[in-house]
């Protein structure tokens, strides 16, 4: 049948019992395809970590203006990571690094949920926040 439709026979389904076969044309079946995962890696999220960079003796004012761009990213969509980075003998205030970690996430506790609690790695103190979803009216 195929053959005098000058078509091309196409296994669809090789799993089902009996496997399904249509007659089409195999160039457009490859083209349409390639459309509809195309579409798809279009339509999927991309996420972006922005970073925001404190240091263990940050003052309220620059606390303050970061937590405002924090405000900004986490409207956008975009995930956080946040840090405080120590430099030479400052890592003995490793407390008041994490205590301004966890005041920053509380701060933005009505945009952002924490995914991973305050962590020491190397010379930083890392905490990552994610946007909230939208409550859909």
């Amino acid at each position: 049948m195929a053959e005098d439709q000058e078509l091309d026979l196409v296994e669809i389904s090789p799993t089902a019992v009996p496997p399904v076969c249509k007659i089409i044309d195999y160039q457009k079946f490859l083209y349409q395809q390639k459309k509809r995962e195309k579409e798809l890696k279009a339509k999927a999220t991309k996420i972006v970590v922005k970073e925001i960079r404190f240091g263990p003796q940050t003052d309220d004012h620059d606390y303050n203006f970061k937590l405002k761009h924090a405000i900004e990213f986490l409207k956008e969509g975009s995930k956080i990571k946040a840090y405080v980075f120590f430099k030479g003998r400052s890592i003995l205030f490793k407390e008041q690094g994490e205590v301004l970690l966890l005041r920053f996430a509380n701060d933005l506790e009505e945009y952002a949920k924490v995914d991973q609690l305050p962590q020491l790695e190397g010379k930083r103190m890392i905490i990552f926040l994610s946007p909230k979803k939208k409550a859909v009216k």
